[in-house]
């Protein structure tokens, strides 16, 4: 089937979507045309449709008491080490220190607010832009209209502190090119301008990109060109330039600047942060997500202290694959009953911080197609499909739904490969929370466990072994160390005529073949009952997998 692509067709948003009653009857574009369908999907960044259609939406962070959340909304007072300025190191004012001098560029002079408390602010945005550093592929990075220093004051400050990882998101791809990322309390992203694009008029989405290009840009030839950029870094930044062959109708420059976040929808389901962690389960998944709780800085504001500070910039591990509910690609029915959305979906913001990544879009347009082809075939309101039907159809076309442990793939030591009896830690009893991890080698299985060196004295995991026969086994504990770990973690093994109590220092390097540490011999009649605890420990503590092995 050959499915026309029309490039350049702007949606009239005041005028050009034609409801009657719920159902979107048809969309026209600026150009003039118009398009008729029975059923809609909004795939776009900004929910356009989903706006015009008249469907509730959000946009910026929900205050914590609003779906019982812990991680959206103001965030001031948490810090995350990479982007963030040293605390008390840089003064906001033009003379350090001197209010009266005025405000350097780019600093709100919004107070704090409070932790967790609502806003309209979204997270910023900037270009991933790809570079080269190749001799004859390269040219240098121009100076923007508009140029002025003055606007980087700031990151003289950072530099004048110590600060020195500059290029520490010029992720390499393939040629000696680049995928750049922002990195750092001042980079790329332009923090606190952005805050009207969602809802903003192409002529000021227009003005808005053209502001990121300007500043992207001149921060670019600020850190290859000003004489108070550090001689090392000025340097090494001018082995960098554009390059020849990668958008060239744009001079080098990448068209679409990142939304990382703009409207999102209010529909049948909102997933939040329970999703995500796991304290609640979506009751009718279509697709999972996988990344962390993430969001960029929102905005730079003044300390109490008289200091500048970046705010909003969270980062939160999932502790493993959640699944996302169909409802939130849907409108609420009462509003539209022939639209899906699969980008601007209903969730929180902090949320999508996870939800936002482009593989997971590509799930999700394809559960949404699939829905709305039942629909469709069933001449019914999206809404009214039926969920069993579509799982089954899902699944046959192969979408990962929910996640199973036992499925996952093995990343570390297959547990079979192992010598005696191993239990790897998705068959052992966990209480408290805990996160998965695969950051350290070796390991057993698909991942490891950690406790985020959190809620100490709240977290057990219970390794219950069942043995072929009585008699002594060794038992071994598997681990991957690193300094921050803790140096006496308490286990305790239940064997046949007692239990024995064994400290272990999961800074040392396991002597067992790097993975596993002797914890002692017992006797043991049907099984054996290991538990490792974060009881009393000060530091990081790691779950693996037990071995018992057999002995005289």
């Amino acid at each position: 089937m050959q499915i026309p692509v029309i490039r350049d067709a702007w949606l009239d948003r005041e005028k050009g979507v034609k409801k009657e009653g719920a159902r979107i009857v048809s969309i026209t574009t600026l150009d003039g045309n118009t398009y008729k369908g029975k059923q809609f999907i909004d795939a776009t960044y900004e929910g356009d449709l989903m706006a015009a259609a008249g469907v509730s939406y959000h946009v910026g962070r929900e205050a914590n008491a609003i779906y019982g959340e812990t991680w959206n909304g103001n965030q001031v007072g948490i810090l995350h080490h990479k982007h963030w300025f040293k605390p008390g190191a840089v003064s906001p004012y033009k003379v350090p220190g001197d209010p009266s001098s005025g405000l350097l560029r780019y600093i709100s002079t919004d107070p704090p607010g409070i932790r967790g408390e609502g806003d309209d602010r979204v997270q910023a945005y900037c270009f991933r832009v790809c570079m080269s550093r190749h001799p004859e592929n390269r040219v240098p990075f121009p100076r923007p209209a508009g140029y002025d220093p003055e606007d980087y004051a700031l990151m003289l400050r950072v530099f004048d502190y110590g600060w020195r990882e500059t290029f520490d998101k010029f992720d390499a791809i393939p040629n000696w090119k680049t995928d750049t990322n922002n990195h750092g309390p001042f980079s790329f992203d332009f923090i606190g301008e952005n805050y009207d694009y969602p809802d903003a008029s192409y002529e000021r989405r227009k003005e808005i990109i053209a502001e990121h290009v300007r500043y992207q840009q001149g921060l670019l030839y600020f850190l290859s060109n000003d004489p108070r950029i550090p001689e090392e870094v000025r340097r090494r930044m001018n082995q960098w330039g554009l390059p020849k062959d990668e958008f060239l109708d744009n001079g080098g420059w990448p068209h679409q600047l990142y939304i990382r976040e703009a409207r999102r929808l209010v529909g049948e389901y909102v997933m939040t942060e329970l999703d995500c962690l796991g304290k609640r389960t979506p009751p009718h998944p279509v697709g999972m997500g996988s990344y962390t709780l993430d969001s960029h800085n929102i905005r730079r504001y003044i300390t109490p202290e008289g200091y500048v500070q970046n705010e909003g910039d969270i980062g939160v591990g999932v502790p493993r694959p959640y699944s996302i509910d169909l409802g939130s690609l849907l409108p609420k029915k009462g509003e539209c009953t022939n639209l899906t959305v699969s980008v601007c979906v209903g969730t929180s913001h902090i949320a999508f911080g996870s939800v936002r990544m482009e593989p997971v879009f590509m799930i999700l347009g394809q559960s949404a197609a699939t829905a709305a082809v039942f629909a469709m075939d069933g001449n019914i309101a999206v809404q009214d499909v039926n969920y069993d039907t579509l799982k089954e159809r899902l699944l046959t076309d192969g979408q990962r739904l929910v996640y199973s442990p036992r499925n996952a793939p093995v990343q570390g030591v297959a547990p079979r490969t192992l010598s005696g009896i191993v239990v790897d830690d998705i068959d052992a009893k966990v209480e408290g929370e805990w996160s998965t991890s695969t950051a350290r080698q070796p390991f057993v299985g698909a991942h490891y466990l950690h406790d985020d060196n959190t809620g100490k004295g709240e977290k057990n995991v219970t390794f219950t072994v069942s043995l072929p026969e009585p008699g002594n086994y060794e038992v071994r504990l598997a681990y991957t160390p690193d300094p921050n770990r803790d140096q006496a973690i308490p286990v305790q093994i239940r064997h046949r005529v007692g239990t024995a109590n064994v400290a272990v220092n999961q800074t040392a390097v396991p002597p067992i073949d790097k993975m596993f540490v002797s914890l002692g011999a017992f006797s043991f009649g049907g099984e054996a009952v290991i538990t490792i605890s974060n009881t009393g420990t000060s530091g990081h503590v790691i779950v693996d997998a037990v071995q018992l092995i057999r002995s005289e």
